[in-house]
């Protein structure tokens, strides 16, 4: 006898231990799938392979997988890739969630396929059915999915084929078909059956397994009786199976069934109620005694429990609690699906099977899942149980759970509720810290990542899987782990910011999110945000905030955005400044002043810009000058509204005094307040800033003919290596700028006469010293380090 959910013979998914990082092949296929240029050109008639390339079987078929779960769709254009069989070759296709017509598959079916499989392509006819049979010398498997509608006496489809048609088609021309799954075929408008599968299946002798999932019309089973070959039949959810004799006794003859399915979905109350239900499971068991997989999920055939031996011919001592299967007591089934069976089937003691699925425990859950990957009805609720396992942190085997998510989000990526529940399963898995997974293998991390990006896609006005996606990209390392998926992530966090809710939390975090990659990307990435939309779309959020006089966290991080965005990005200040960027600083100024935040963000996108020489007669307006000559004494922040102005206004003064083209305010009194503004600075004081270099800084710290631009950048430099010397000493020395200061040294007299006397010696002094010591710092414990080597190598020897 065997307990319920045995874990030790649970149908199981690649274990932890299992992984392997991924191969040099895998890599490049990826690479390829997000690169096409690299193999192919865009001609009007569709992709099309560089002059002296050809792609064996061996590429193609797993160079189309990973297009599909790099997000990528096969239309027709993409299709085209394999037009010429003498240069591609394809034995086996699987297509989903596409938008392919008939003329682009028939590229595809040029190859004379030995496995077709199509899963939700819409824009497939009857015209498809025609083409497959005409390549069908070499097909052994065929798979129509649902929303597939290309067979004849289709309702959804208009098929000018006759009946007579059908035969010929298929016993002539696929004389190799062992594999059929034909699922969601509707009735035939001319019969209460499907005459359609009826004659279809009367010629098919030859098949071994054949799925009739969805499909409606009992009375075509009756044709099953000719199929003595039948090792698999899976009927899942083929409706009022529980009203026909016939349909039973039909699937009673056949004697070489191993696996049978004949679950239902639960959402269907009337469906899989028999009135007999143990006396008609005993039948099924006693009928087909090769049967070794079983699955009555959603139906009533486990009946109630009580053991009824009565129902057996041969009696036993040992009892099952499902009475239909007490002639298996001593001859176990290798496995028994019973996920939403009635009366909670799978939580009995005494069940004669090895397997069983069901919502019982984890390993029942892992069971189900693996059972239903094709049913995506059960699937979702198998999904929201785990969901609930791992929120309440029950699941011991996260990285089956995980396997388990991504399977059925990358095979489902137009169901949106499967979407949402796997999902939100995701975002507890990722969200799990105590296990090493996901912290140490990139591969995991990566498959996560363009799966969830790919649901986000497909479903990106959907606000659920919106606030989904982002809370579980926030449990990763911005950007780090990203990077691989820069462009599609960034576009799909511009989406969200411009089209979610004004006052909900899905724009907050994709804000947030949005911000965290621009302010840790290089200049390249930079200038491709910019390209997206980044500073377009960051405006028109501050322009709805003014409207509405709302001053809150997205306001302040769109700033903040533009700030990072804008960082050594001369392209994107430029954005900035022609997007009537001004206009909505002064707007932001005036509505909101005493917002220190927002103040700050402000200010250091403008110090961006003023370091861009070209522009900056753009800012050398009147009123402008006479904001930032009001901010020098500032107190917002601490310094740095006070100190981001004064940065400004240096660089504006390192242009000279024809550049200085107002009148008002004067040259000479901006820059007297601007020394006097920062003689008031604390050289101690903590800043909230981050450089990565300090170029712009030392450019001012070279100006002569205005000492007030080297005063601002040598109290910058001597503050940041007084207080943050292990991070910005390194940069001043390994930018040059201890020449710099020295030379600040040198022309002290002359630079110092506008200023107080000896200040910017002072500073440049206080910056050598810092960096000297710095250095001196680094020796030490270099030497230190290599000391203790040489000590535990010669404990060692």
């Amino acid at each position: 006898m065997y307990q319920s959910g045995n874990p030790r013979v649970q149908i199981k998914y690649r274990h932890k231990e299992e992984r392997s990082p991924e191969s040099l092949f895998c890599l490049c296929l990826k690479y390829v799938a997000r690169n096409l240029d690299i193999v192919c050109k865009d001609t009007p008639a569709g992709y099309t392979l560089h002059e002296g390339l050809a792609l064996p079987s061996e590429i193609c078929e797993p160079f189309i997988e990973a297009y599909q779960n790099n997000g990528g769709e096969i239309f027709d254009c993409f299709a085209h890739l394999f037009e010429d069989v003498t240069k591609t070759n394809l034995r086996s296709v699987n297509i989903r969630n596409s938008s392919i017509t008939d003329d682009g598959l028939e590229y595809l079916l040029r190859h004379d396929l030995e496995e077709l499989i199509l899963t939700n392509c819409q824009n497939l006819s009857h015209k498809t059915y025609i083409n497959i049979f005409k390549h069908a010398v070499n097909l052994r498997s065929l798979t129509i999915g649902p929303n597939v509608q290309i067979t004849p006496y289709n309702k959804l489809s208009n098929c000018s084929l006759t009946l007579d048609d059908v035969p010929i088609i298929i016993h002539r021309k696929a004389p190799n078909l062992k594999h059929l799954v034909l699922r969601a075929i509707a009735e035939s408008p001319f019969s209460s059956d499907n005459i359609f599968l009826g004659v279809m299946l009367d010629k098919l002798l030859q098949l071994r397994v054949l799925d009739l999932s969805y499909c409606l019309g009992v009375g075509s089973l009756r044709y099953l009786c000719k199929l003595n070959s039948l090792h698999t039949l899976i009927l899942f959810d083929v409706p009022h199976l529980q009203d026909s004799s016939d349909a039973i006794l039909n699937i009673c003859t056949l004697t070489s069934l191993v696996v049978l399915d004949i679950s239902q979905t639960e959402s269907y109350p009337e469906q899989g109620v028999y009135k007999d239900e143990n006396k008609t499971l005993a039948l099924i068991v006693k009928c087909l005694p090769n049967l070794m997989s079983l699955d009555i999920s959603g139906t009533n055939l486990a009946g109630k429990g009580t053991a009824e031996q009565s129902l057996c011919e041969s009696f036993s001592d040992k009892k099952s609690d499902i009475p239909g299967l007490e002639s298996r007591v001593d001859n176990p089934l290798e496995f028994l699906g019973l996920y939403h069976t009635m009366h909670n089937a799978c939580r009995r003691h005494d069940i004669p099977a090895k397997i069983i699925s069901g919502d019982a425990n984890e390993y029942q859950i892992f069971n189900a899942a693996a059972s239903c990957m094709d049913k995506p009805k059960l699937l979702q609720n198998i999904l929201n149980d785990l969901y609930h396992l791992l929120r309440y942190d029950q699941c011991t085997q996260i990285d089956q759970a995980l396997d388990i998510v991504l399977e059925a989000l990358t095979r489902y990526v137009k169901e949106k509720l499967i979407q949402i529940s796997g999902s939100a399963t995701l975002f507890y898995i990722v969200k799990n810290k105590d296990r090493p997974l996901l912290l140490n293998d990139v591969t995991v991390k990566r498959r996560i990542i363009t799966t969830l990006l790919t649901g986000m896609d497909f479903h990106n006005y959907d606000e659920t899987m919106m606030r989904n996606g982002c809370l579980t990209l926030c449990q990763l390392r911005i950007p780090q782990d990203v990077m691989f998926e820069f462009k599609r992530l960034v576009q799909m966090l511009l989406h969200i910011v411009s089209t979610s809710d004004h006052e909900g939390f899905v724009q907050r975090i994709g804000i947030y999110l949005l911000n965290s990659v621009a302010c840790q990307v290089n200049n390249k990435q930079k200038n491709e945000l910019g390209d997206a939309g980044a500073i377009k779309k960051m405006m028109a959020i501050i322009k709805d905030r003014l409207h509405r006089r709302v001053c809150d966290d997205v306001l302040e991080v769109a700033w903040s955005t533009m700030w990072n965005v804008t960082d050594e990005a001369p392209t994107n200040c430029k954005r900035f400044l022609d997007g009537n960027g001004m206009k909505y600083f002064i707007g932001c100024l005036t509505t909101f002043p005493d917002k220190n935040e927002l103040m700050r963000n402000m200010m250091g996108l403008l110090g961006n810009v003023a370091e861009v020489k070209e522009l900056r007669p753009r800012l050398m307006q009147s009123h402008f000058i006479k904001v930032f000559s009001d901010l020098l004494f500032s107190s917002q922040d601490g310094i740095e509204v006070s100190y981001n102005a004064a940065g400004v206004i240096a660089h504006l003064a390192s242009d000279g005094y024809k550049a200085w083209i107002i009148k008002n305010p004067p040259r000479c009194k901006v820059l007297d307040r601007m020394t006097k503004a920062i003689q008031n600075w604390n050289l101690d004081a903590d800043r909230n800033i981050n450089y990565r270099s300090f170029e712009p800084i030392l450019q001012l710290a070279q100006v002569r003919h205005t000492p007030q631009c080297a005063h601002w950048a040598a109290w910058a430099l001597a503050n940041l290596t007084k207080v943050y010397p292990e991070k910005y000493c390194s940069i001043v020395i390994g930018e040059g700028g201890l020449r710099i200061m020295h030379e600040l040294l040198e022309e002290d007299a002359q630079i110092d006469q506008n200023s107080e006397p000896g200040v910017i010696h002072s500073l440049a002094q206080t910056v050598i010293n810092q960096c000297m010591i710095f250095m001196k710092n680094t020796v030490e414990a270099s030497s230190q380090l290599d000391h203790t080597a040489v000590i535990i190598n010669a404990g060692m020897r």
